[in-house]
């Protein structure tokens, strides 16, 4: 956690990565990935990096409600070759949900399965997407169970997205007929603070020294 240091501008978010190269930080939910439209909406983990380090690239984003760690490079160099890292699949990205329901574990050997739904914008109600079979373009999230609350009638699950389609974990849990809890855009009204869905695990080889990069974030629910 940065704060005002040495005259340096606050920055309050978890840094878990700092380099010359590139920065993993960990977005608070609610907060944009970067700027909206409107000077309502200019707050986000952009700008606020930028203002702590200038060189701040955007690689990638979360949505405003989903927690969790996001990459950013240091010089546009690192930033395409990030960049063709997550396009090329080689960052592998784990997410931890609450998702409402008891749903079976998934009968293979390893204990994940596999949702194969294609996706595509659902312009009349942007920022909504859908399931569209025909036009959709491919989608495909792995899940596993983890635990389940019969108490609460909610589990705790495993995502792991293979394609990364807007709202592809959200909607995809959704089509399994288990919405994530606090979805306010895919869910029952169930009166939760915040979606139950963080963004916890990141794996790469740094483009630069070519180590193996493991970041992990603790899961805030």
């Amino acid at each position: 956690m940065i704060d005002q240091v040495h005259g340096e501008p606050r920055f309050d978010c978890v840094v878990l990565h700092e380099d010359e190269y590139l920065l993993a930080i960990e977005k608070p939910a609610g907060l944009l990935a970067v700027p909206g439209r409107g000077a309502e909406k200019a707050d986000c983990l952009a700008s606020r990096a930028v203002k702590r380090w200038p060189d701040a690239l955007v690689v990638h984003r979360l949505d405003q409600a989903t927690s969790g760690l996001m990459l950013l490079a240091r010089n546009i160099e690192m930033q395409r070759s990030l960049s063709s890292a997550f396009a090329e699949r080689r960052v592998h990205k784990r997410y931890e949900a609450i998702v409402h329901g008891l749903p079976a574990t998934p009968g293979s050997s390893d204990g994940w399965g596999e949702i194969d739904l294609p996706m595509m914008a659902d312009w009349p109600r942007r920022p909504r997407s859908k399931i569209d079979l025909e036009n959709g373009k491919p989608s495909q999230t792995r899940w596993k169970v983890l635990a389940h609350d019969v108490t609460e009638h909610r589990t705790r699950v495993l995502l792991e997205p293979i394609t990364g389609r807007t709202h592809q974990l959200r909607l995809h849990m959704q089509a399994l007929g288990h919405p994530i809890v606090g979805d306010t855009l895919y869910g029952p009204e169930d009166g939760a603070p915040r979606l139950m869905l963080h963004a916890y695990e990141l794996r790469l080889t740094h483009p630069e020294s070519g180590a193996a990069l493991h970041l992990q974030s603790q899961v805030p629910f």
